[in-house]
C-alpha cells in the first residue's frame, strides 16, 4: 500500500519514511503542495499524511484538491495546530482524522489502518452503530467523532448504544434500567443518573468538537441530541440554525 506523506520537517519525514515502511507501506515523502499534488496524480496513494502548513502553501488547499480531483483515500492531517477550529477546518476540508504534533508512531498506524480498513469494507459493519457523525465501535468501545476517540467502559458503551438507537429520542429512567441492570439484584434507579454521569464526562471533548450531547429531557429520561452546534467557545455552545 503506498502513502504520500506531504511533511516539510525533515526529521519527521524520515521518521514516517522508516516506521512506516517497517510497518510494511511503500512511501512517498515530499515537502511543498505542489509537489503533493503532482505525485498524487502520478501514483494515487491508497493514503495521504498531510502537514497542515507548507512552504509553499496550505495543506487545507491541498486536501481540498485531492477531493475535487478524485481522490477517495484517507487524508489524515499532521499538525501542530491543536484548537478546535483547527481541527474542524481540517474535517470541513475533507479530511478523514486529525493527528496533534507531537503525537505517538503506534496511534498514527493503528489510526490509518482503521481508515484504511473502513474504506475498503473490510469491517463488519455489525460491530459499528452510527448516529449522525457519531461512531460507536463496539469492538473498541471506543466514541468517534472525527479526530476525537473517547475510550468507554462496557457499561459506558451500552448505554451509549441504547441512547443511539433512539437519538433524538428521549428514552427514560426506566427503560434504561431495565434494559442494562434489570437482572442486577441490589441496584436502584439511581444508577441510571450515575452512569449518565459517567458519559457526559467522557462525552466532553465530542461536545467540545462540535458533536452531539447527551440531554436532560424534563419527564420524560435522557436523549442523544445530534443537533449540530458550533464548536465551544469561552465556555458556551452554540447552536446552529
Amino acid at each position: 500500500m503506498n502513502v504520500l506523506v506531504v511533511e516539510d520537517d525533515a526529521d519527521i519525514g524520515s521518521m514516517l519514511r522508516r516506521g512506516l515502511g517497517a510497518e510494511g507501506f511503500d512511501v512517498t515523502v515530499v515537502e511543498r503542495a505542489d509537489d503533493a499534488l503532482d505525485t498524487a496524480r502520478a501514483n494515487n496513494p491508497c493514503a495521504v499524511l498531510l502537514d497542515m502548513i507548507l512552504p509553499d502553501g496550505s495543506g487545507l488547499d491541498v486536501c481540498r484538491s485531492l477531493r475535487d480531483g478524485g481522490h477517495t483515500g484517507p487524508i489524515l492531517f499532521l499538525s501542530a495546530k491543536d484548537e478546535v477550529r483547527d481541527r474542524a477546518e481540517g474535517l470541513s476540508a475533507g479530511a478523514d482524522d486529525y493527528i496533534v504534533k507531537p503525537f505517538q508512531f503506534d496511534e498514527l498506524v493503528a489510526r490509518l489502518r482503521a481508515h484504511l480498513l473502513h474504506r475498503s469494507g473490510q469491517v463488519d459493519e455489525r460491530e459499528r452503530l452510527i448516529a449522525g457523525r457519531l461512531i460507536l465501535d463496539n469492538a473498541t468501545r471506543q466514541a468517534l467523532y472525527g479526530p476525537v476517540h473517547v475510550r468507554l467502559t462496557q457499561r459506558e458503551a451500552e448505554l451509549l448504544a441504547l441512547l443511539m438507537h433512539s437519538a433524538n429520542r428521549p428514552v427514560s429512567r426506566g427503560d434504561i434500567f431495565d434494559a442494562l441492570w434489570a437482572n442486577h439484584g441490589g441496584v436502584s434507579l439511581n444508577v441510571v443518573d450515575v452512569y449518565v454521569g459517567y458519559l457526559r464526562g467522557k462525552f466532553t471533548e465530542i461536545t467540545r468538537a462540535g458533536g452531539p450531547t447527551i440531554a436532560t429531557v424534563r419527564g420524560k429520561g435522557f436523549m442523544l441530541d445530534l443537533a449540530v452546534t458550533a464548536p465551544v467557545e469561552s465556555g458556551h455552545a452554540v447552536r446552529r440554525s
